[in-house]
C-alpha cells in the first residue's frame, strides 16, 4: 500500500527527498511557502556561485596580459549585468527542479504550513492527515545582539544578493563561510572590504590551511581583523560605522555598507513544532539516528536538525530518510564534505589535526603543492595545496585542500575517506595527465615517502 507523505520545505532537502518517495512509489505533498529550491537554489548557494564566477573572470580578465592577451582600456565589473547573469543562472535553475518535481507526479502546495496534530498537516485552504511528515525547513539569517543592527538598511546574505551595484566599501561582521565568500568575492570585484570577525576566519577548517590563505585573501584587499567583537553600529550620511572592541582596545570603521554574517537559525516558530510533541534544543528539532523526532511518524532534515548546515547534507539526509520509511534501510551517517567558494577555493572532508590532536588519535601527514602540478602551472594558478592525513594504518582519514578548483578535486578525496580507503588502494589508480587530482595523488603517494614530483620527508 502507497504511503501518504507530507514534506515541509522545499530547499534542497525537501524536494530532493519528495523525488526519491516518488520514485519509490509514495504519494508526496510538498509545501513551500515561498518557491521550489529554498535558500539555497533561490538566496544562497546557487547564486552565490554565480557571483563567485563573475569574480573569477573578472580577476582573469585583470591579469589578461599574463597570458599573451591584450585588453583595451581597465575593465569594469557592471553590477547590474553580473546581477542579471545571477538571476538568469537561479531561473534556469529553479524552473528545471520545479519541471523536475512535476513530471514525478508530486503535489506542490505554495502556503505556509503548520502541524496541528497527530500526523496532520493545516495550510490556508485546508488540513490533511499523512503517514509520515518529514520537516525541512531549514534556516534564516540571524541577527545577534548588537546595539543598530535593526538599521535599515543593513545587509544579510539574502538583502545582499538582491543588490545590483558593486558597492565602493563594505564591513563584513563574521568570518563564517558565508562572510568569507561574500568578502572574497566583492574584494575581487573592487569593493573595499574589512572584516571583523570574534575568534579566527572559517573555525571549521585546518588550521594550517587557514595560514596559507589568509595571505591570500589579504592581497585581495580584504581587511581581516581577527578577535575583533562589534558592540555599536551606526547611520552615517555615506552609510554606517561600525564600533569594535579588538583585542581589549576601541577600534571603529566605517563603509557604504554593513554585511552582517553572524550566524542563522532555524525556522522551527509558528509551525506546531512543540505543540504535537517534537523536542527542540536551541531551536533545532532533535532527532535519533535515524532522524527521526520525538513526535510519532515525523522526521526532521537538513539545517532545521542542527547536524550539518550544507546543501548536500540535506539531499543526503532526504534520500536516506525516503529510503529508511519506504525500505526499512538504517539512515546512512557517513563523512560529510564542505567547499567554501572565495578565491581561492577551499574544500575539506573528514578529520583536520587539531581534531585528531584533540582526541589523541595518532595520525601522519602529506603535502604536495599546486606550484609543482603541471595542469595548474598551465592555468597560472599555482597558489594551492593538497594535505592528506591517514590514520597509523594508512587509511585516509582527512583530506584538506585550498587552490585551483578545489571543490572538484575534493570528491576524489571524499570516496576515499567515506570508504576508507589506503594509501595503496589509490596507488594502484591510473591519474591522467596534466590535471589537479595529480596533486592529490602525489599527496597521499607521500605519506610513504614515493612522491614522484615531490622531495619527500625522511622516515
Amino acid at each position: 500500500m502507497s504511503k501518504k507523505i507530507a514534506i515541509i520545505g522545499a530547499g534542497p532537502g525537501g524536494y530532493v527527498c519528495a523525488i526519491r518517495f516518488a520514485q519509490l512509489g509514495a504519494e508526496v505533498t510538498l509545501f513551500e511557502k515561498a518557491r521550489i529550491g529554498g535558500t539555497c537554489l533561490n538566496w544562497g548557494c546557487i547564486p552565490t556561485k554565480a557571483l563567485h564566477r563573475s569574480a573569477e573572470v573578472f580577476h582573469d580578465t585583470l591579469h589578461a596580459a599574463d597570458y599573451g592577451i591584450e585588453v583595451e582600456g581597465t575593465p569594469k565589473a557592471n553590477g547590474q549585468k553580473i546581477f542579471d547573469r545571477k538571476t538568469n543562472v537561479v531561473e534556469t535553475l529553479v524552473t528545471g527542479v520545479e519541471q523536475l518535481v512535476e513530471a514525478n507526479g508530486i503535489r506542490v502546495i505554495i502556503d505556509k504550513a503548520k502541524l496541528t496534530g497527530g500526523k496532520k498537516v493545516a495550510w490556508s485552504e485546508g488540513e490533511e492527515e499523512f503517514d509520515n511528515i518529514i520537516i525541512a525547513t531549514g534556516t534564516v539569517p540571524s541577527a545577534p545582539p548588537i546595539e543598530g543592527v535593526d538599521l535599515p538598511g543593513l545587509l544579510d546574505s539574502d538583502k545582499l544578493l538582491a543588490m545590483s551595484e558593486i558597492p565602493e566599501s563594505m564591513i563584513v561582521l563574521g568570518g563564517s563561510v558565508v562572510a568569507m565568500e561574500f568578502a572574497s568575492i566583492y574584494a575581487t570585484l573592487g569593493t573595499k572590504v574589512t572584516q571583523a570577525v570574534r575568534s579566527r576566519i572559517l573555525r571549521m577548517v585546518d588550521t594550517e590551511i587557514i595560514k596559507r590563505v589568509k595571505p591570500l585573501y589579504k592581497k585581495q584587499g580584504i581587511t581581516i581583523n581577527e578577535k575583533t567583537t562589534p558592540k555599536k553600529i551606526e547611520k552615517t550620511e555615506n552609510g554606517f560605522k561600525v564600533y569594535f572592541d579588538k583585542n581589549g582596545k576601541d577600534y571603529e570603521v566605517e563603509a557604504q555598507h554593513v554585511l552582517v554574517a553572524l550566524g542563522r537559525e532555524p525556522v522551527s516558530k509558528g509551525l506546531g513544532f512543540e505543540e504535537v510533541g517534537i523536542e527542540l534544543s536551541k531551536g533545532s528539532i532533535v532527532v535519533d539516528d535515524n532522524l527521526k523526532t520525538t513526535a510519532d511518524g515525523i522526521y526532521a532534515i537538513g539545517d532545521i536538525n542542527g547536524i550539518a548546515l550544507l546543501a548536500h547534507a540535506a539531499e543526503h539526509q532526504g534520500v536516506s530518510v525516503a529510503e529508511h520509511i519506504m525500505e526499512g534501510k538504517p539512515v546512512e551517517h557517513v563523512p560529510v564534505p564542505n567547499c567554501i567558494f572565495t578565491l581561492p577555493e577551499i574544500a575539506t572532508v573528514g578529520y583536520s589535526e587539531e581534531e585528531l590532536k584533540e582526541q589523541g588519535i595518532e595520525y601522519k601527514t602529506s603535502k604536495f603543492g599546486m606550484a609543482a602540478n603541471g595542469k595548474a602551472l598551465a592555468l597560472g594558478d599555482t597558489n594551492g595545496m593538497v594535505k592528506i592525513i591517514t590514520d597509523m594504518d594508512n587509511k585516509l582519514i582527512g583530506v584538506h585542500i585550498y587552490g585551483p578548483h578545489a571543490s572538484d578535486i575534493i570528491h576524489e578525496g571524499i570516496v576515499a575517506v567515506s570508504k576508507g580507503m589506503t594509501v595503496d588502494d589509490i596507488k594502484s589508480v591510473m591519474h591522467a595527465h596534466p590535471t589537479l587530482p595529480e596533486a592529490f595523488y602525489e599527496a597521499v603517494l607521500g605519506i610513504d615517502g614515493i612522491a614522484i614530483h615531490a622531495l619527500n620527508k625522511k622516515r
